[in-house]
C-alpha cells in the first residue's frame, strides 16, 4: 500500500517545534512527509536554531525542506502531496490564509494545494486564538477543503486567549481530511 504524501508546513510558532518533533516519527511511519518551512520558521529563536530544526526534519523525513515561495509553487501544479498540514500554524498565517495572502512558502503551498481541491489541515498555535485570531479561525472553519487538528486552550490561567492543537491528533485529522471529513470533536481539553 502506498503511503499518503503529506506536506508538513511549519510556521514561526517556535515554542511548538518540540511538540511537533515528538510526533514526527509517528507521522513518518504513517505518511511520506515533505517538510515545508515558512521564512520565519527558518530563523533562530530562544527555542532553537532554525537550521538545526530544518536538518532534523530533513533527516527524519528523508526530504530536503521546501524553504521558499519559488520552491513551494510547483507543489500544486505538479500534484506533489495528497494532504497539506500546516502545523504549527501561527495567528499571522491564519490571517493570511483567511484573506488569501500568498507571501510565504507555506501560504504558496496552501494556495496551490487548495487550487487543486485538495485538503489543507491546520494545527493552530497562537497566543491570540480567542482574541484577534478568532475571526480568522471562524473564516477558515467554513472554507471548503480546510480542516483543523482538534484544538483547545493550552494555558487558560496564564494565557486565556491562547490556543494550541492537540499534536496527538494530527494523524487522525489528516486521515479524516483526506476522506473529506473534519475529525471530531474539534474542541478538546489539552492536558
Amino acid at each position: 500500500m502506498t503511503k499518503l504524501r503529506l506536506g508538513l508546513a511549519l510556521t514561526g510558532s517556535y515554542c511548538s517545534f518540540g511538540k511537533l518533533s515528538a510526533v514526527l516519527p509517528a507521522l513518518c511511519r504513517e505518511f511520506d512527509v515533505l517538510p515545508i518551512f515558512s521564512e520565519n520558521a527558518q530563523k533562530n529563536s530562544r527555542f532553537g536554531d532554525g537550521a538545526e530544526w530544518m536538518a532534523l526534519l530533513a533527516q527524519t523525513t528523508g526530504h530536503a525542506p521546501v524553504t521558499s515561495i519559488a520552491e513551494a509553487e510547483p507543489l500544486g501544479p505538479k500534484n506533489l502531496v495528497d494532504v497539506l498540514a500546516i502545523v504549527p500554524c501561527t495567528g499571522n498565517t491564519l490571517a493570511k490564509l483567511s484573506r488569501g495572502v500568498t507571501d510565504t512558502a507555506v501560504t504558496m503551498a496552501a494556495k496551490g494545494h487548495l487550487r487543486n481541491g485538495k485538503p489543507v489541515v491546520i494545527g493552530v498555535s497562537t497566543n491570540d486564538g480567542l482574541g484577534a485570531s478568532a475571526e480568522n479561525i471562524g473564516r477558515l472553519l467554513v472554507r471548503k477543503n480546510v480542516y483543523f487538528v482538534p484544538f483547545g486552550q493550552d494555558d487558560p490561567a496564564a494565557k486565556p486567549a491562547s490556543l494550541s492543537c492537540d499534536y496527538g491528533q494530527i494523524i487522525p485529522a489528516v486521515r479524516a481530511a483526506f476522506d473529506g471529513r473534519q475529525v471530531q470533536p474539534l474542541l478538546t481539553a489539552l492536558a
